[in-house]
């Protein structure tokens, strides 16, 4: 739009395209409600206060008006659905604006995987920004689909919509002067660099921040975030599906830390989406733990505004983007009418029709396995071996010494113990690798389940209690191009199908949650008291979030960040 066009709007010159009377506009400025009027012309604010005439008026009698919702930090994969397809569930949730890192694809097809991502979300109703992925791979103890170096990295740079450096998760390479991460941050120099630093303090934490690193969504504890903050961090409040940090970090939403502290919500699944949604669902949970609701508001519209130097939005004033929520109340703000961009996308809790191109993206095949390689027997070199203990709605693991359950010379599954067998096999390139360990806290009697998401190699993760029930689950897998699925005594029990780099579907969201939920239920046939396993088991193969971790290469010490041996 012409700025002359939006300025005889703003002066009363000319009337506005839509007009909100009688709204109790949340000023995230001020840090105030009131009541007032607010002018759009065509996708911006144009004014605010009373005296404006609207071809079309609207009036909220009341009704509060909030800037949409700004997700600080998203791998939209996690949904396992693409960006156009998640748009349609986010933004009747009142999410307007994403920050995408969509390091998961990129570790399966590199910058093609990027470029998809970039593709689909180019015409959907949401605003998708992308920060460059940093890690692919994530380490060198794992074999991932691509590798970006950054040169790579460095041809997203003029594209509009990359605005900074995904999450930095080789903390140890940056700590250390690694010269292959630091050129990475060299080319995002002066842009937002998100950072995942579990853990991490002291002198490690200030080399860390030294080298550029602006903010991190890792703090499982206030302790934890206060360092950090206290050295310059922004803090990401995370409310992920397997990781849930808004109740140890509440102490946060206070006039003295609120400006340094941003929602988001990393990785989460469908029916947290479709069920309690997405900033919208912290806000209100931050709210009922006894946050003020105009800084838990901020939290998620313009704090990731300022962070990510989105000038355009995040708040309700002149000249921003007309991404607009109405709701009723402010103890929880639950969307009645979404707006973006000055259009209605979203009433009720239901997405209105939006014109969009018939979809024609796709991306190539990703199942490269040698089957002929397939071997989970574990000879036993020891009495003791070091087993993955899971932890509840967390992402890192504890690191046990455990007896072996040996039989005829080899370890085996001991699920008398809540001890199974965890794999990971390796499928870009036809290695025929595959990386044998135990685990404890799936709870698992018998059967198998198995996927194609394991963050972020993404290589096929399996645990069982038998081998012929892992290889039966992997073999399925490959039959259907990558997804998830559960392997009873009697065979396949529920299969997901992910075709898009194994990461995604493309059916709609709603049918992905109902495969979903039927992996969830089988599951529980199999003795698993988990809520969400496959959440779980995505992440006992990510290389650099402690404590002890499995790669197609072997177990990881992550503590130490070496591969180290399964038998003591």
């Amino acid at each position: 739009m012409e700025t002359e066009k939006l300025l005889l709007v703003s002066r009363g010159a000319e009337p506005a395209d839509l007009v909100f009377r009688n709204a109790k506009l949340v000023n995230v400025f001020s840090n105030e409600v009131y009541l007032t009027d607010v002018a759009i012309k065509e996708d911006r604010i144009a004014g605010i206060g009373k005296g404006y005439v609207g071809v079309k008026e609207i009036d909220l009698d009341g009704k509060y008006l909030c800037p949409g919702f700004i997700d600080a930090h998203v791998h939209i994969e996690s949904s396992m659905v693409p960006p156009r397809e998640f748009a349609r569930v986010v933004i009747p949730h009142g999410v307007t604006t994403v920050i995408s890192d969509p390091h998961e694809i990129a570790n399966v097809l590199g910058l093609e995987g990027i470029r998809f991502m970039l593709q689909d979300a180019k015409y959907g109703p949401m605003s998708m920004f992308v920060d460059a992925p940093s890690c692919v791979p994530a380490t060198n103890m794992e074999t991932s689909g691509s590798q970006l170096e950054f040169y790579d990295l460095a041809t997203l740079l003029n594209n509009p919509w990359v605005i900074g450096l995904g999450e930095v998760m080789n903390y140890p390479g940056v700590v250390y002067g690694d010269r292959r991460v630091l050129q990475k941050i060299k080319v995002y120099e002066g842009k937002p660099i998100d950072g995942h630093a579990p853990g991490v303090k002291g002198k490690e934490l200030n080399a860390y921040i030294a080298a550029g690193v602006g903010s991190d969504h890792e703090c499982v504890d206030l302790n934890e975030a206060m360092e950090k903050l206290r050295l310059g961090m922004t803090i990401f409040i995370r409310e992920a599906t397997g990781a849930k940090n808004l109740d140890a970090l509440k102490g946060l939403f206070n006039k003295d830390t609120i400006d340094r502290v941003c929602l988001c919500t990393d990785d989460r699944h469908p029916h947290d989406l479709e069920d309690d949604g997405s900033i919208n669902y912290i806000i209100k949970s931050a709210i009922k733990a006894g946050a003020d609701p105009l800084l838990a508001i901020k939290a998620g519209t313009i704090n990731p505004a300022r962070y990510f130097g989105l000038t355009d939005r995040g708040a309700i004033a002149p000249g921003r983007r007309a991404d607009l929520i109405v709701f009723s109340d402010l103890q929880s703000p639950e969307p009645e009418m979404v707006f973006y961009g000055g259009k209605l996308a979203a009433e009720n809790g239901k997405m209105l029709d939006w014109e969009q191109p018939t979809q024609t993206n796709k991306t190539r095949g990703t199942m490269n396995v040698r089957l002929d390689k397939l071997n989970f027997s574990i000879p036993a070199k020891s009495e003791m071996m070091r087993v993955i203990e899971t932890i509840p709605d967390q992402l890192v693991t504890h690191h046990l010494i455990e007896k072996a359950l040996v039989q005829d010379g080899m370890a085996i599954a001991d699920p008398s113990r809540d001890i199974i067998k965890l794999a990971v096999v390796e499928r870009h390139f036809g290695t025929g690798k595959v990386g044998l360990g135990f685990i404890k806290g799936f709870g698992l009697k018998q059967g198998a389940i198995a996927g194609t998401v394991a963050h972020d190699h993404h290589n096929i993760v399996v645990a069982g209690a038998d081998d012929l029930s892992m290889e039966l689950a992997v073999r399925e897998i490959i039959a259907m191009q990558g997804g998830m699925v559960v392997v009873g005594p009697q065979g396949v029990l529920a299969k997901l199908p992910l075709p898009i780099a194994g990461l995604m579907s493309d059916q709609p969201i709603d049918v992905v949650r109902q495969q979903y939920d039927a992996l969830i239920s089988a599951n529980k046939t199999l003795g698993s008291s988990l809520v969400d396993p496959f959440m779980a088991l995505s992440f006992m193969a990510l290389s650099v979030i402690p404590s002890l971790k499995l790669t197609d290469l072997g177990l990881v010490d992550v503590d130490k960040f070496e591969l180290t041996e399964l038998f003591v």
